[in-house]
């Protein structure tokens, strides 16, 4: 495995290309370093050798860690968002593919779930809220959304032995565009995901919790009239089952909100994993 690896010296981050070996003998995994690309703030693609520049994993760390590539991916970043708020507005699915394929090549799945597509749909909900879009076009634009991610979740995901997740929304909760982004990223990474969402009735949830044994539960919540039946739905998973409940929707963001399971706000979906990790200890 490649990878990019950064090392801070008096403040400011280095960065190395390193190759992940595995040593038999001494049954543990080694670095060697394939090059040296210099200080990050002045690090460019074409720093990294050609056979790793496409490598999705070194191009998300380029655009997190290089100046100039920070600055270059917002351009396209916002280039794209434009692009694909008129195509989710319009209903055009295959343009709305197009925009996604041709971003792919150069940023990472999470990347455009956080910064293109979850702000935008952010976007499209207040101008309905304002009234300044209409409520056809709303839903238009929701329905091509979701479309959009099922395609995606179909040609990313992959088949590994990882733990099982269950995604699922409270009862009275119709929305569910984050849990099929949800779905998507972790079955990219490999994990088994169980999206029951929406809507689906409490017992129904204990039921399949009964039946499924996952290791973790993702609860989401758009709507803050639903954060009540939310509350409910948490508890009574932790009455019952010994297994870790994470909350996260936009009706939680940036509120107080005080729940049983762990409430996940302004989070990354690469982070994602991680908190799962954690969780699970």
């Amino acid at each position: 495995m490649v990878y990019v690896r950064a090392k801070t010296v008096k403040g400011d981050k280095y960065l190395y290309l390193v190759k992940s070996k595995w040593d038999s003998k001494k049954n543990t995994s080694r670095q060697e370093i394939i090059k040296y690309l210099g200080k990050a703030s002045l690090v460019k693609l074409n720093d990294v050798p050609e056979d790793y520049r496409k490598d999705p994993k070194i191009l998300s760390f380029l655009t997190t860690h290089s100046g100039e590539n920070i600055e270059k991916n917002q351009k396209l970043i916002d280039k794209v968002k434009k692009e694909l708020f008129n195509g989710l507005t319009k209903g055009d699915l295959d343009r709305c593919l197009d925009i996604f394929e041709s971003f792919e090549k150069t940023n990472t799945l999470n990347v455009f779930y956080d910064s293109v597509l979850k702000p935008i749909m952010y976007k499209i909900g207040d101008l309905w809220e304002s009234n300044e879009l209409s409520v056809a076009t709303e839903h238009v634009s929701s329905n091509i959304a979701k479309e959009l991610v099922s395609i995606i979740t179909e040609r990313n995901s992959i088949l590994k032995k990882k733990n099982k997740i269950l995604v699922c929304t409270p009862s009275g909760e119709e929305h569910n565009l984050g849990c099929n982004v949800i779905q998507s990223f972790l079955q990219s990474k490999g994990y088994t995901v169980y999206n029951i969402s929406p809507s689906a009735p409490t017992e129904s949830v204990l039921s399949f919790i009964d039946d499924k044994k996952p290791h973790a539960i993702f609860v989401s919540i758009t709507l803050e009239d639903n954060i009540k039946s939310g509350q409910r739905l948490v508890s009574k998973i932790n009455s019952e089952y010994n297994v870790p409940v994470l909350v996260g929707g936009q009706a939680v963001e940036g509120k107080d909100y005080k729940f049983d399971g762990e409430i996940i706000q302004n989070q990354l979906l690469e982070k994602i994993p991680r908190i799962i990790k954690q969780a699970m200890k």
